[in-house]
């Protein structure tokens, strides 16, 4: 399945679902703090829904219950694999030094890296999922 190219706000919009699992437009134009109107949040989700990123569940009344059609650890890795190639060139290393920089990396999820990058090496491939369990 070729993953679809979102925006910042589709991706917000698409984060609200993962949290979630289901919910209308209505539910996830209130999880965020300071939102657009609820129309641009309904255009979004029908947009999201267009490119393939959700999909209808149900209707409650007149609302349509919403959720991912995509798992939260592909695009994840989709939009790191982005940013590593239009800023860094491909390599993690200068992301993680500049993470640490900022002091958005901790010695512990320093640890925490080498040791799925060990589970890697003995098992012969991918280590856990990254996305913190959320998706579908």
């Amino acid at each position: 399945m070729k993953l679809p190219d979102l925006s910042r706000f589709e991706l917000q919009c698409l984060k609200k679902l993962w949290d979630r699992g289901e919910a209308t437009v209505r539910e996830i134009y209130g999880d965020f703090p300071d939102p657009p109107t609820y129309s641009t949040v309904k255009k979004i989700v029908e947009r999201l829904e267009e490119k393939g990123a959700v999909e209808r569940v149900r209707k409650v009344g007149n609302a349509w219950v919403y959720r991912s059609a995509i798992p939260a650890s592909a695009m994840i890795s989709k939009e790191i694999g982005r940013l590593l190639d239009a800023i860094f060139d491909g390599a993690a290393q200068p992301l993680v030094a500049h993470l640490a920089d900022m002091r958005q990396v901790s010695i512990e999820d320093l640890k925490e890296i080498e040791r799925r990058l060990r589970h890697d090496q003995t098992q012969g491939g991918p280590g856990e999922d990254l996305s913190g369990g959320k998706g579908p």
